[in-house]
């Protein structure tokens, strides 16, 4: 079994490099399903109805969120009725939507998303992620219920992502890193059989800073002040994500390998 996990969709460039791009991807990496985080795709902050609707058109099976995922107000109705996107599971109780859903590849397996979000620089004011997903677990095992179990763990902080990764190794299929925005160069499979990535890296334009123009930010650097709001930078994107493999009879990952596909400076890797 294999799963198709892409990085952050920024803006208009990435999703229009994921529509040019997925069908290729398709077909070189054999993917059984897809899942993107897309809370930036929405002209760089949040998500439309619209925009995600379009996501599964393309046939993807699960949109995971993070910090933007409300700041489009009209998807908070959408979501309370699109089990497909999701958003962090430790946002406060009541909020709208959810952070699990579970779906049946094309090949009939189970497949659970689990959306989480770290606090360190990010939210302290969240819901602890371990215990939130610990809780998940409980319910859920690999194996029994779910034939894999793939979580997108949004954060800043490397080591916050790292100590997750390792907190639940051997229990989840994988954890894959979204926000930053930047692929790391630390994919690999942990001891005891949980692919992870610190951050699998954006969908989006990389002539930018982190897929947005460059002026406004460099302004807030270097004069504390910005001149003027921050827009989604133009010009050609490249894919950013991973292929997980994973093993049929445990559910555990047997290889993970990063997904580069695109028109400029990041070199591809398909």
């Amino acid at each position: 079994m294999k799963i198709l996990f892409i990085g952050d969709v920024v803006a208009e460039p990435g999703r229009r490099a994921l529509e040019q791009y997925l069908p290729i991807l398709r077909e070189k990496l054999k993917p059984d399903s897809v899942i993107i985080n897309g809370e930036n795709s929405a002209h760089g902050i949040g998500i439309t109805p619209k925009i995600a609707d379009g996501f599964f058109d393309l046939g993807v099976d699960c949109i995971t969120g993070g910090n933007h995922s409300f700041d489009k107000r009209e998807i908070i109705a959408h979501m309370a009725n699109e089990p497909r996107l999701i958003r962090p599971l430790n946002y406060p109780d009541g909020t709208a939507g959810n952070g699990v859903f579970t779906y049946r590849d094309k090949n009939g397996k189970y497949i659970t998303v689990i959306n989480a979000m770290a606090r360190l620089f990010v939210d302290c004011f969240l819901d602890c992620p371990f215990k939130g997903v610990d809780r998940v677990l409980e319910q859920l095992k690999l194996g029994i219920g779910s034939n894999a179990i793939i979580v997108d763990f949004h954060g800043e902080a490397t080591s916050e992502k790292l100590a997750f990764g390792n907190y639940f190794d051997g229990r989840v299929t994988a954890v894959l890193g979204t926000h930053t925005h930047i692929p790391t160069a630390d994919h690999r499979v942990l001891p005891k059989g949980t692919a992870y990535q610190t951050d699998v890296g954006m969908t989006g334009c990389y002539e930018s800073i982190i897929g947005m123009d460059k002026n406004v930010p460099i302004q807030g650097f270097t004069k504390n002040l910005r001149d003027g709001r921050m827009e989604p930078a133009v010009g050609d994107a490249t894919v950013c994500g991973c292929l997980i493999t994973i093993d049929n009879e445990t559910g555990l990952a047997s290889a993970i390998k990063p997904v580069r596909m695109g028109g400029n400076e990041l070199e591809n890797t398909i």
